[in-house]
């Protein structure tokens, strides 16, 4: 077990700020718990760890999506929890992933209360909007963003630092067959997650591409991952460069036939 240390909590605070931020504006996805439990696991001195941490979160969490009025756990704190729990209780990260549940539940209903408090921000920017005030506007708007990232910022930092003491003896006090299911669970959720995705993806198009990923991973036996991330890049690369050819095809046909027509039709 690990003790993190006051400037280790206010970094991790730091990490969490400005993930919570690119949650709301999704512009580099930092909230995918890949980065976020990355970036812990460098702020704690254990970057192998969080790697570990962040790809079974990730894989956990890549099919949960917001579907109308259904928000699911809430992926940053989910990779953020998992590096801490594994670095501060010993624990593996998938009986990690499991113990971080409840965090992640609890930034979810965070993320209600403010998704719910922010129809007034709208009101304040509509009639920012009506005056002209484009200042006004954008101060309304990163307020709102810095307000909830902030509040997040405070739950990672009393979760990893201020109350990190009774969370271990929590988990400590669990029945070992107990953590023996979240170790099963933590296994399991990243299939799951994977199922949920390859219900939204999987078409016709990309099965070749399930069964080839499957063959490299099961049957040659490869501890190391990369070779398999590189192929699938130059796969992917090769595909997009055939559908901007049959693109570019399909531009010049058409300005053929289009010339060809004297109605233009």
């Amino acid at each position: 077990m690990n003790e993190i240390t006051l400037i280790q909590g206010l970094l991790l605070m730091i990490v969490v700020f400005i993930c919570a931020l690119d949650q709301q504006m999704e512009a580099f996805y930092w909230f995918r718990p890949m980065v976020v439990a990355f970036f812990s696991g460098i702020v704690l001195g254990d970057m192998e760890l969080g790697i570990k941490a962040g790809a079974v979160a990730e894989l956990s969490y890549l099919g949960l999506l917001t579907v109308g009025g259904t928000v699911p756990p809430d992926p940053l704190m989910a990779g953020f929890m998992t590096v801490v729990i594994a670095y501060t209780t010993g624990r593996g990260a998938e009986t990690a992933l499991g113990l971080s549940l409840p965090f992640a539940l609890l930034a979810q209903w965070l993320g209600i209360f403010f998704n719910t408090a922010y129809s007034t921000v709208v009101r304040m920017c509509e009639k920012a909007a009506k005056a002209g005030d484009t200042g006004k506007f954008t101060r309304i708007c990163y307020g709102a963003w810095f307000v909830k990232s902030g509040a997040m910022a405070i739950v990672a930092f009393l979760a990893a630092y201020g109350l990190q003491e009774p969370i271990q003896n929590f988990v400590n006090a669990f029945p070992t067959e107990l953590v023996h299911g979240f170790e099963v669970a933590g296994k399991l959720l990243p299939a799951v997650g994977l199922g949920l995705l390859l219900m939204v993806m999987l078409n016709n198009q990309n099965i070749p591409y399930l069964f080839i990923g499957f063959f490299m991973a099961t049957f040659t036996n490869a501890e190391n991952v990369l070779p398999i991330a590189m192929v699938a890049v130059a796969i992917a690369y090769i595909d997009y460069l055939y559908n901007q050819k049959m693109k570019a095809a399909s531009a010049a046909a058409v300005a053929v036939d289009g010339g060809d027509d004297e109605d233009g039709i």
